[in-house]
């Protein structure tokens, strides 16, 4: 049993709340358990040099934890000017 009285083959309720936030052209908030997760989406006009005039467009990911998301409070990463590896990876997994 675990300590949210759930069986260890027991799924934890997901749910999503699109429109949560104001000004994204898209977003949601996934909810699973006490795991949440922001997703927003952003749209803009411009693409990288290497991909003017062919027609197609770009998609990046960006990806950030807050500071008290796990038991030890994390330091922020644009504070200390870079990311780690880890963070590297989840945004280049975000974007394919």
């Amino acid at each position: 049993m675990r300590p949210s009285g759930r069986a260890p083959d027991e799924m934890r309720a997901i749910t999503i709340e699109t429109g949560f936030t104001k000004h994204a052209e898209g977003s949601c908030l996934v909810s699973f358990g006490d795991t949440r997760v922001l997703c927003t989406a952003s749209v803009e006009r411009n693409v990288p040099p290497w991909m003017r005039g062919k027609g197609e467009g770009w998609v990046t990911g960006e990806y950030s934890m807050l500071p008290r998301a796990t038991h030890t409070r994390g330091s922020r990463e644009a504070a200390k000017g870079k990311q780690s590896g880890r963070t590297q990876e989840i945004q280049r997994l975000i974007g394919r």
